[in-house]
């Protein structure tokens, strides 16, 4: 529950998967939660939930002592900070603002010192877990920023997170170690729907494949979690093709900008990039599985080629 002196005042940025699920983690930790959507469903059913809402950033961050931007990329961040009707010009004196987007490492820092030239504080705080995770209370949070801003945010950062991350005082960090997640993880989806097509192609029954391999040393926790959604044809996007597209893109400019060469992350990219070129980049990420057995004329559960 929220200490009676820490702020319980949070707006919540775009309550997609991962956001409503946050805002409502938030609710249940006794803070008062405003929530702000593009959508205007969204924001009433949550409204329905028990929040408030709020047509606009400025709107929701006006009385908020926390605003928790939770949103696609830097673009989207930067808009929501300093676009028309953006959180800059009502945000409260002294209050902190909390960056769950994953992006360049860069542009965080850059983000951090624009609003910390207007006294207030930026924690770059990238997330990871799920949107099952994300409405339990029990993300991963990867935090960087000053001691100020920790201090600000922790009440709801512990609201959220079954594991938060301190890792370092000055935002990018937090950015940083996200963009090597994704790095590894756009790698082993990319590999986990590679080896579960060529399974079919090889006249394999996949579901025992994924029993035998989830119980061997090939596993990983994307083959796992990803590849029931091949097996029950399932593409409803928990998290789309085109998120790893724009993430794996990411690493590549980082990647060319130290000079350090990245094959196997490039490799990935031009797997998503494919599938996103074939139709699927707003379905679930397992379809590069489904990219690979269109391809090469392979059947799999679900999908008529």
């Amino acid at each position: 529950m929220v200490n009676p002196a820490s702020p319980k005042r949070v707006a919540v940025i775009g309550l997609g998967s991962m956001g409503y699920g946050m805002a409502l983690s938030l609710q249940k930790a006794g803070f008062a939660v405003t929530g702000c959507d593009v959508s205007a469903d969204t924001v009433a059913r949550f409204v329905r939930d028990g929040g408030r809402g709020a047509a606009t950033p400025a709107e929701a961050a006006g009385d908020a002592d926390i605003v928790v931007s939770v949103v696609v990329n830097a673009a989207q961040t930067e808009t929501i900070l300093f676009g028309k009707n953006g959180v800059a010009g009502t945000l409260a004196p002294d209050a902190v603002f909390v960056s769950s987007a994953t992006m360049d490492p860069d542009v965080a820092r850059r983000l951090a010192k624009e609003l910390e030239a207007t006294g207030r504080h930026y924690l770059d705080a990238p997330i990871s877990g799920g949107a099952q995770r994300a409405a339990q209370g029990e993300l991963t949070i990867l935090a960087s920023g000053s001691e100020a801003a920790f201090a600000k945010a922790r009440p709801a950062l512990d609201a959220m997170a079954a594991k938060l991350y301190e890792l370092g005082d000055a935002a990018g960090q937090g950015a940083a170690f996200k963009m090597i997640n994704q790095l590894l993880a756009g790698v082993h989806i990319a590999a986990a729907s590679e080896a579960i097509a060529f399974a079919a192609k090889q006249g394999l029954d996949i579901r025992k494949v994924y029993e035998v391999i989830t119980a061997s040393a090939g596993n990983s926790w994307m083959f796992e979690n990803r590849v029931p959604h091949v097996l029950d044809g399932d593409y409803a996007p928990r998290s789309a093709v085109d998120i790893f597209v724009k993430d794996l893109g990411i690493i590549q400019d980082m990647a060319r900008t130290a000079k350090f060469p990245v094959p196997v992350a490039a490799a990935a990219l031009q797997m998503f990039l494919m599938t996103s070129a074939s139709g699927m980049g707003r379905d679930d990420d397992a379809s590069v599985a489904r990219m690979y057995a269109r391809v090469t004329g392979t059947k799999l559960p679900g999908d008529p080629t």
